[in-house]
């Protein structure tokens, strides 16, 4: 429960309100909890579906090597598309994919150094 809050704090200001009413204090709060729940809502798909590409991970390789998406990257993705950041949304894509998949190397690479280092302290 509370790292549902801490999430919505960062991804979605639930704390950045300075108002004086308690009408626009609860909209905006109510506000900030929906678009956090849409947001883990779309993440909960997207896990869903990697698990999915998973089961034939032959056929994509390329998807298996990629790191979920977070609530922060799925708000990042958003914020571009919508305010069109780009002229082409593949780039905003394409980005995010070449991210993810640079953070599952480095990922792996820190996880291999660790092993490594444990072995030699044993």
């Amino acid at each position: 429960m509370e790292s549902g809050f801490q999430q919505a704090k960062g991804q979605t200001g639930l704390d950045h309100y300075q108002v004086r009413r308690y009408d626009a204090w609860y909209r905006h709060i109510t506000l900030a909890m929906l678009a956090n729940a849409f947001l883990a809502v779309m993440r909960a798909t997207a896990l869903k579906e990697m698990a999915a590409a998973d089961t034939g991970a032959a056929e994509h390789a390329e998807v298996a090597e990629l790191l979920p998406l977070t609530v922060a990257e799925i708000r990042r993705l958003l914020a571009a598309l919508v305010w069109r950041l780009a002229d082409d949304p593949g780039v905003v894509l394409a980005w995010s994919g070449w991210r993810r998949r640079h953070q599952a190397r480095a990922r792996r690479c820190h996880w291999r150094q660790r092993q490594r280092l444990r072995k030699v302290r044993l």
